[in-house]
């Protein structure tokens, strides 16, 4: 008995109908063409218009659903729910980087930098106290937390060996990853003053409050760091007599050196920006002020507040020197996050870029 097969055109059954190539980029266009339209010809809100954009949108996944067939309706329908949600996500930083540079890039000027607030009532001033403050404060809270938060971080890899106190350490790093920045400000003012009495300001309350914040952030980022460092150099490190002690500071540490320094960056710009504790303990003054151990010293974050609560008569210049305050920490936060990814970029081992 013979079976006869019939020839089958497999390009013909894995052809199927399509949109056109410009379909999604169509709809697209027509969103953004109804959304101008409807906030620029007919003086509609913003959320109306955005919210009509969004809706237009939706006619691809049902072109889809009439020509392709449900299974790619379906997936253009996810695409586009998956793609609103990252275009809503990304909205609020579009919105803060657009209203801060828009509204403090009048005041910026060689006079902004270089001059203090002191016997300045209206136009003119600057921010120069302001940030001796911001970069002295948090200088010297990296200089306390680091040391703490990478040798707490050595001991949990390390030398603890899930002992009970290094549960105990990482329950509580844990905790004080959480903490409210305004805790810190507290606890710092109340170990102050138990030596210098109540009312006490000084910029060294500052560091205290902000290291506070830092040393959890250190702890936890060195940690993992040495957490990846291969087991194998280490136990090639013993294999030739070389001391634990001398093992980690010249195996362990320069192959996790990279991360370790972008973790340490990171937390800088974490806490660069608080203004809570800063307002308790180092309080704002209009003068420069270079010793931190004596008198109050100013911070940006806390001159940006200090300007736009109480802006003077005529506020409008007080509350200018508030937006280019809070253009500059903008600045210096892109700025470190900028230089913790350089750093790891060229610094870790090159099968790690």
């Amino acid at each position: 008995m013979t079976t006869t097969i019939n020839p089958v055109d497999v390009t013909a059954e894995l052809r199927a109908a399509q949109l056109p190539p410009w379909g999604t980029r169509g709809v697209v266009a027509l969103a953004a063409i109804a959304a101008a339209v409807s906030y620029f010809v007919l003086d509609g809100g913003f959320a109306p218009t955005v919210g009509i954009a969004w809706l237009i949108c939706f006619a691809t996944p049902l072109w889809s659903l009439i020509v392709e067939g449900t299974r790619k309706a379906t997936d253009r329908l996810v695409t586009l729910l998956v793609t609103s949600a990252f275009v809503l996500a990304l909205f609020p930083l579009v919105s803060i980087l657009y209203t801060v540079i828009s509204k403090g890039t009048k005041v910026l000027s060689a006079e902004f930098f270089s001059y203090s607030m002191r016997n300045v009532v209206g136009e003119g001033g600057g921010i120069y106290h302001a940030a001796i403050g911001t970069l002295l404060i948090t200088g010297a809270a990296t200089v306390i937390s680091v040391p703490i938060g990478l040798f707490a971080a050595i001991y949990l890899v390390e030398y603890a060996d899930g002992n009970r106190l290094s549960r105990w350490v990482r329950f509580l790093v844990d905790v004080m990853t959480g903490i409210p920045s305004i805790v810190a400000g507290l606890f710092a003012y109340a170990l102050f003053v138990l030596f210098f009495g109540e009312g006490v300001r000084m910029g060294i309350g500052g560091s205290v409050a902000l290291s506070v914040l830092m040393i959890p952030v250190v702890v936890r980022s060195s940690e993992e760091m040495l957490k990846l460092v291969p087991n194998e150099l280490r136990e090639a490190s013993y294999a030739l007599g070389v001391p634990k002690w001398r093992t980690v500071a010249k195996v362990v540490l320069p192959t996790a050196l990279a991360g370790i320094v972008t973790g340490v960056t990171l937390a800088i710009a974490r806490v660069i920006g608080e203004t809570a504790p800063l307002l308790i303990i180092a309080g704002i003054t209009d003068s420069v002020n270079f010793n931190l151990f004596d008198g109050r010293m100013a911070t940006l974050p806390v001159f940006a507040y200090a300007s736009q609560r109480n802006p003077g008569i005529p506020p409008e210049f007080s509350i200018d020197r508030a937006w280019g305050a809070a253009l500059v920490l903008l600045i210096i936060v892109m700025l470190l996050n900028l230089i913790a990814r350089l750093v790891s970029h060229f610094f870790s081992p090159k099968g790690e870029r």
